[in-house]
């Protein structure tokens, strides 16, 4: 008999969170100030996050206790389920096995209230009365409305204009939880009005949004800035999700060769990565691969300058050395909102640089391809972002039915598409005619082609 699902108890969550930097050879560079270039201190910072954050972005501890009131809120949803796609390896005619973590279980269907609930609670513990913020595709928003309303906080959205258009129901969830959802770029900020005077129909930008939500941050008493990936300490509290999946693995008495996650900003992949990493960084599993998986809308990782750059587009937040493909870049209006970022994770990027990690990007018509045979066989409709991770899987799937390695591959399904199937009904109708269009062209012109001798 298939075992599907692996479970663990609530008693069995994680409860430290896991610090990459501690087992990093050559971890990131500081930060630098916006407006000097100088290395930043925790003081140049205490404008924007809330103190225990900055405290946990700079520690070289290896393990960081979660406080037991965000592990409380945590329970609600969480461990949660490892899953065994043995369908899918079925379809897929594989000897790989695949296993996926599920996101999707937690209340606003993804990995990141993981680090909104633990903000939220450290906000809550400075007495702070609100956070402002960024979304693209509004999962990151989502997250955070919900943590704020658990924990009585006042959350500002700065949602990134063509997903605020896009997807009309993640502003609905948002608010339902008491966010207050504004289109980016806005006329409520600087930043925002000088965009608009450039291109009054711009689709903004994870940039244009982060620099619109510093700024109301910055100029609002009791409120500070959160945002849902990138820094270290957010992709710290999403170490939860890889922990749990080192013990549920060990459960069904396997060990990954490949890890995949999608990559904006990182935060997922990182979240089921890095407690992996750790058994390559200190030489455990040296033959480990790690695969982020990006967008060629936003392609930082596998196109963009490995260099210091500024965080936002108006240059307002700390500057970082990461691969990007700078601050002023805004992407093509893809689906998959949320890998629109212009840089990724100073962490991930030291990975990428040391060889320790592997990038990849993928167009939006081919993931969608991939996430249709995983929800014809594992019932699950994936964000678009996530069906990147998706399509990576499947590929190496399909690379181990052709040498015939049985090889483990574990991959991140970092949240459900509920909310994103005007990107489903956009393949259906035209963008999938299209592209199928052209490849039966090309059969068939290639089916024409008179047989060459000799």
């Amino acid at each position: 008999m298939n075992q599907y699902k692996y479970f663990l108890s609530e008693k069995e969550m994680p409860t430290h969170w896991y610090n990459i930097l501690a087992d990093m050879k050559s971890p990131p560079p500081p930060y630098r100030h916006p407006a000097t270039m100088d290395i930043m201190t925790p003081d140049d910072l205490a404008p924007v996050f809330p103190a225990a954050c900055i405290a946990q972005e700079a520690s070289a501890e290896r393990w960081i206790e979660i406080p037991e009131p965000v592990q409380d809120v945590l329970r609600m949803w969480r461990p949660s389920p490892l899953v065994r796609a043995h369908r899918w390896e079925q379809a897929l005619d594989t000897p790989a096995r695949i296993y996926y973590k599920w996101e999707g279980v937690s209340p606003a269907g993804s990995h990141k209230p993981n680090t909104a609930i633990a903000q939220a609670y450290y906000a809550k513990q400075e007495g702070l009365e609100g956070f402002a913020t960024e979304t693209g595709a509004g999962q990151w928003g989502s997250a955070l409305s919900l943590a704020g309303t658990l924990f009585d906080l006042t959350i500002k959205v700065f949602m990134v204009a063509i997903s605020y258009q896009q997807k009309p129901y993640r502003r609905v969830m948002m608010e339902t939880w008491g966010g207050e959802v504004v289109p980016s770029p806005s006329s409520e900020t600087h930043a925002g009005r000088a965009i608009l005077e450039q291109d009054p129909e711009s689709p903004g930008s994870l940039g244009i949004a982060i620099s619109e939500a510093l700024e109301y941050a910055m100029t609002h008493d009791g409120y500070k800035y959160s945002l849902g990936s990138v820094v270290n300490f957010v992709l710290l509290h999403q170490t939860v999700i890889g922990l749990e999946a080192l013990k549920q693995l060990e459960m069904a008495g396997d060990y990954p060769d490949i890890i995949i996650g999608c990559a904006g900003g990182g935060s997922n992949a990182a979240g089921i990565i890095y407690p992996f990493m750790k058994d390559r960084l200190t030489g455990d599993k040296p033959d480990l691969r790690a695969i982020f998986v990006e967008s060629t809308a936003c392609p930082s990782m596998t196109r963009g300058a490995y260099a210091y750059d500024w965080g936002d587009t108006a240059k307002t937040g700390p500057v970082a050395k990461m691969h990007t493909v700078g601050h002023g870049f805004i992407p093509a209006p893809v689906h998959a909102g949320g890998l629109r970022y212009h840089g990724i994770a100073p962490t991930i990027s030291a990975l990428l640089d040391s060889g320790d990690a592997e990038a990849r990007a993928y167009h939006q018509i081919e993931v969608l391809d991939a996430a249709h045979t995983f929800s014809a066989t594992e019932g699950i409709i994936v964000a678009p972002e996530t069906a990147h991770a998706v399509k990576a899987v499947y590929d190496e799937a399909l690379r181990c039915k052709e040498s015939g390695e049985a090889k483990v591959i574990l991959f991140n399904a970092s949240g459900h598409g509920h909310f994103d199937l005007a990107a489903y009904e956009a393949y259906h109708r035209q963008v999938l005619e299209d592209y199928h269009l052209e490849e039966e062209k090309l059969k068939a012109a290639l089916e024409t082609l008179p047989t060459v001798s000799g």
